[in-house]
């Protein structure tokens, strides 16, 4: 009877593995550290308009999400190798790379959800106004991004890349570098704040406007499956208050029908 009893006993734990774990489905999302998109709050969460969006859709999906930091310019190694599923990080859609290639060509890309552009920023006292003020300058960006791509489209300046784009503020900060060029999203929550209340950002000097998207691997089915989901977010309220409480409301797109 005893043993009955136990075989019964590894029956039903077996029977139960294979319900609660065996099917659960796991994406790994790729980020980078910068607010408002992705950061650590005070209590060491993980935080941010792009975390919260990621979650909202991943979950109704019926997805387990595991959030990845990367180094943004081994973005395309760690999609095509499998080591993330997606890119949900303040990626730009709408240009090329520095080799020439469309980023839309190497990757399928979601509905743009959200505006930005590229700004320049440098230390208030720098006397830089204008484009011909950076000839002979030394400028830094992260690399891979779109912001070294218009970097590099400055006359006259000298430029190296760094593994975060906060790491560049810092090199402003301590005048290892004459300029830097970020997203305007990173550059609104930091530039003028706190560590860096001496920079600034130079309006003037900043790119035509950039769509983020979410990235996935060519061919993933995940793409469709992230679209319907932010239709239906939008559609209820969700993207709005997200973007309400992250101080995105302005630049979050809401609408997608004429991305169909």
């Amino acid at each position: 009877m005893k043993k009955f009893i136990a075989l019964l006993l590894a029956l039903s734990m077996v029977f139960c593995f294979a319900a609660c774990g065996g099917s659960e489905k796991t994406v790994v999302v790729g980020y980078t550290i910068y607010e408002p998109m992705n950061y650590v709050d005070e209590s060491g969460e993980l935080v941010g308009y792009d975390t919260e969006l990621a979650k909202e859709v991943f979950e109704n999906l019926g997805y387990k999400v595991v959030f990845q930091e990367i180094e943004w310019s081994s973005k395309y190694t760690d999609l095509d190798s499998g080591t993330i599923d997606c890119v949900w990080n303040g990626f730009t859609a709408n240009t090329a790379d520095d080799d020439g290639i469309q980023r839309a060509d190497k990757v399928d890309f979601s509905y743009n959800y959200m505006e930005n552009r590229q700004v320049v920023v440098v230390k208030a006292d720098s006397g830089i106004k204008a484009a011909a003020d950076l000839n002979g300058k030394f400028g830094v960006a992260e690399s891979g991004s779109a912001g070294e791509t218009y970097a590099k489209e400055f006359e006259g300046t000298s430029f190296k890349g760094f593994i975060k784009q906060t790491d560049c503020l810092t090199e402003i900060k301590a005048g290892t570098a004459d300029f830097a060029v970020v997203d305007a999203q990173l550059a609104k929550s930091y530039v003028g704040k706190g560590d860096y209340a001496d920079l600034v950002i130079i309006e003037e000097l900043s790119s035509d406007v950039e769509y983020y998207a979410i990235g996935f691997k060519k061919g993933s089915e995940l793409t469709a499956q992230v679209n319907a989901q932010l239709e239906a977010l939008a559609a209820d309220g969700t993207i709005a208050a997200l973007a309400e409480k992250y101080g995105v409301s302005n630049t979050a797109i809401t609408d997608f029908s004429d991305q169909k």
